[in-house]
């Protein structure tokens, strides 16, 4: 059994769709940003840079893995599912999930930093992530022209971009003209494990949501 240790952000919600898709048995623990829960040192002994989301796996030693994309790639290699095979298209998967990694993910990040969080309104910063979100949304959509997924069949690379993708209102990025892009989010976010993996975790019935929504809001800008 699986233990995800997750917030409903992007990088969260990548770690759960997986395990949906993959089926595997997991139990999701909501790691309360607000009140700095993944700063704890029992947090910290699981992951030194105080980041959701992390994984315990039980059947292997209770061996842990943070940071979303070596999640991803994980559980990729411990199921052989949503991964190719073959060298080069394995290659192109892990290029993807890298280009997610380090470009439209951060990117996104800072663009909701400076558009939603920050006090101080600074029209440079602003149009600079947002600029910059929009370029890489743009490279995606010129790949989705030629490909029904960003590398042959649906994979990890394309979890990891959509989440990210999917918020793109929120970042204050508009993606008028993106059609393939947007034909792609469509196709993703139908898919039954998709939506079970966005819902996680799961929002405790007696608890104020709105408060709950804001608190992950407010405290997103450390988890990005």
């Amino acid at each position: 059994m699986i233990e995800l240790l997750t917030a409903a952000t992007p990088n969260g919600q990548k770690a759960s769709i997986a395990l949906e898709e993959m089926a595997l048995e997991y139990q999701a623990r909501n790691i309360d940003l607000g009140q700095l829960e993944q700063k704890e040192p029992a947090f910290l002994a699981l992951n030194p840079n105080g980041r959701i989301p992390v994984i315990i796996d039980h059947s292997n030693k209770d061996f842990a893995v943070f940071e979303s994309g070596a999640i991803l790639h994980y559980l990729a290699e411990k199921t052989n599912q949503l991964i190719p095979l073959n060298i080069n298209a394995r290659s192109e998967v892990m290029q993807w999930l890298m280009f997610q990694m380090g470009g439209l993910g951060p990117m996104m990040g800072q663009a909701n930093v400076f558009y939603r969080y920050t006090d101080e309104k600074i029209d440079y910063a602003i149009n600079r992530y947002q600029k910059e979100s929009r370029r890489l949304l743009e490279v995606l959509d010129t790949r989705l022209e030629q490909h029904e997924y960003l590398v042959d069949d649906y994979s990890i690379a394309d979890i990891a971009n959509f989440t990210w993708a999917r918020i793109h209102e929120w970042s204050g990025v508009d993606v008028s003209g993106l059609q393939h892009l947007q034909r792609w989010l469509n196709t993703i976010e139908s898919r039954p494990a998709v939506q079970r993996g966005l819902a996680v975790p799961k929002v405790n019935k007696q608890s104020n949501a709105s408060n709950d929504e804001e608190k992950i809001r407010s405290a997103q800008k450390m988890v990005v």
